[in-house]
């Protein structure tokens, strides 16, 4: 494993290095002695050489998660869905892979690799239709909290276990009565010594069932000037006293995916359990949503590149009226109008992500690529069922669990209302 993983870090270094120049060297423009290819003049939407944001490096790569998702995740994702998880071993795969941590500092235990590297893993999973796996919560909004704001005691005992899937991170915002309100998170940690005792309870954790540590936001300042001068973020680690799991919770898609209820009762965490510093959260917080919302959006693109995939190839093969239905002139120009969107989101996208690779990405930006690409995934999945017709409605079929799962999308991550807030005021401000 050690082998591999070092092996590993050569080449994504390598990528992302060349990723970070001003101008594209040859590797990220050709490949083969041609130049790459955009997605809309390639055979499919998810060919691999395609997209000028990638080098020849994040092929490789690519190719080797493809396969992991292939092989790994796809024959076993429908028992996970009756389980509501997926297995630990699975995590543990990941890890052997160089798929968790990818985009984490070599000098903190991760890959060190690029963003654009950990996009590979975030669009491979969705090109299997694959939900359960919570990977990318766990490498990509979870490890860069404690990798970016922990001390080096914190980083040293959690990064390397999380990179190899035996340690599963969550982070726990979301409250039954706050929902996307930050400010309005009533879960509570006081001091007593220099101890803390942390109080209240989250909901829709993904991650939460399985979770080894989970950030929990919480006040810690009641007579804060504003709720957002008067929050915490805590490192609580699965078997502390008062830590309590609730029930898996029964969604209507990522039926995978362990979604869960915590529970903190008189929680006795010490002093060393804070990330960062008191009273900060709510900044940490802001800081790195912009990457939670990039994320989603960029999933949610991927998501739309598979239903269309799927459909085309369902078309081709059911008949109608004496002939596939591809060759219905309504389907064809359906087929065009959702191949069109895809291709004007993903230039979108793939600009958001080298503005990210280069440190550029704003949060007005992310909050435009969540919404959008969010919204547009649930569009496409009710256009891409209906031309499945009857079947598109059966369970067994990709495209119906690609329907239910994209629901969440305008959800969670903050909601597409709470996104064209933020898009707004960046607008009538006049800062």
């Amino acid at each position: 494993m050690a082998t591999r993983l070092l092996r590993l870090r050569g080449l994504l270094r390598a990528a992302g290095s060349r990723s970070f120049s001003a101008q594209p060297s040859p590797l990220q423009t050709e490949q083969h002695g041609t130049k790459r290819l955009e997605p809309s003049s390639a055979k499919t939407l998810i060919d691999i050489g395609t997209r000028r944001i990638f080098s020849s490096d994040h092929d490789i790569f690519r190719e080797s998660a493809r396969k992991f998702f292939q092989e790994e995740v796809l024959p076993f994702h429908a028992e996970w869905e009756k389980d509501g998880q997926v297995s630990r071993e699975l995590w543990e795969k990941a890890g052997q892979q160089g798929l968790l941590g990818v985009a984490i500092a070599e000098k903190h235990g991760g890959i060190g690799a690029d963003i654009l590297s950990s996009a590979i893993v975030w669009e491979e999973q969705m090109y299997v239709n694959c939900t359960g796996p919570g990977f990318s919560l766990h490498s990509d909004i979870v490890m860069p909290y404690i990798a970016n704001y922990g001390t080096e005691e914190q980083i040293k005992h959690f990064i390397p276990q999380m990179v190899t899937g035996k340690c599963i991170g969550a982070i726990a915002m979301t409250e039954p009565g706050a929902g996307s309100d930050l400010q309005g998170i009533r879960t509570y940690a006081k001091k007593d010594g220099s101890d803390w005792i942390l109080n209240g309870s989250k909901v829709f954790i993904t991650n939460g069932w399985m979770s080894d540590v989970v950030i929990v936001v919480a006040v810690t300042d009641r007579e804060a000037r504003s709720p957002a001068h008067g929050i915490s973020l805590f490192l609580v680690e699965n078997g502390m006293k008062g830590f309590i799991k609730g029930r898996k919770l029964q969604k209507i898609g990522l039926k995978a995916q362990d979604t869960a209820e915590l529970f903190f009762e008189d929680v006795r965490l010490p002093a060393s359990a804070l990330l960062g510093k008191e009273n900060k959260g709510f900044y940490y917080l802001m800081a790195e949503l912009p990457q939670e919302r990039l994320l989603i959006a960029d999933m949610a693109l991927a998501g739309c590149e598979f239903m269309f995939e799927e459909t085309r190839n369902y078309v081709k093969q059911r008949k109608a009226f004496g002939k596939t239905i591809a060759h219905l002139q309504t389907v064809q120009h359906k087929l065009a109008e959702i191949k069109t969107q895809i291709c004007v989101a993903r230039a979108f996208m793939d600009n958001c992500l080298q503005l990210h690779a280069d440190k550029r990405l704003d949060s007005a930006t992310a909050s435009m690529a969540k919404y959008w690409c969010s919204d547009l995934q649930n569009s496409i999945a009710t256009q891409c069922v209906q031309m499945h017709g009857g079947w598109g409605y059966m369970w067994e079929y990709p495209i119906a669990k690609a329907f239910v799962d994209a629901r969440v999308q305008p959800i969670y991550g903050g909601t597409n209302e709470i996104m064209k807030e933020l898009i707004a005021r960046d607008i009538v401000s006049d800062k």
